[in-house]
């Protein structure tokens, strides 16, 4: 009986210490780099239009806009994916999925082109350091 209440407890305690470190998790030096390349990325996309809320907007308007989510959302993130989850595809207000016109009028989700953007920047990096 005494050791099932000390499994019990440690299995508590590492419960709740992984929790206090997932709370105030940050990306790393090289996710937060490819975050911040991504938002850039996204600033010189100006043939493009971003749809948030019904609404269209700029390129810089929208980097502006993930940058500033980031900002806030920043000690939730660990991973440049979770930053596209959380600030660059959907509203926290409405929940509506974020959308890019591309330059020939064909609109995807902003999820699937932001992630589809990441995956080129990983393989350039990862060229570069190969």
């Amino acid at each position: 009986m005494a050791s099932f209440k000390f499994l019990r407890a440690a299995l508590l305690t590492l419960l709740l210490g992984t929790s206090a470190l997932l709370a105030q998790a940050t990306p790393s030096a090289a996710e937060e780099q490819m975050i911040d390349t991504l938002i850039q990325r996204v600033s010189k996309m100006t043939a493009m239009v971003f749809l948030r809320n019904g609404n269209e907007y700029t390129a810089a308007d929208a980097a502006k806009h993930m940058q500033a989510k980031y900002d806030y959302f920043k000690k939730e993130l660990v991973t440049a994916e979770d930053f596209i989850d959380r600030c660059a595809s959907r509203s926290e207000v409405t929940g509506q999925p974020y959308k890019v016109k591309l330059t020939d009028g064909a609109v995807r989700d902003a999820n699937e082109f932001l992630n589809s953007e990441l995956r080129a920047l990983r393989q350039r990096a990862r060229k570069a350091s190969g």
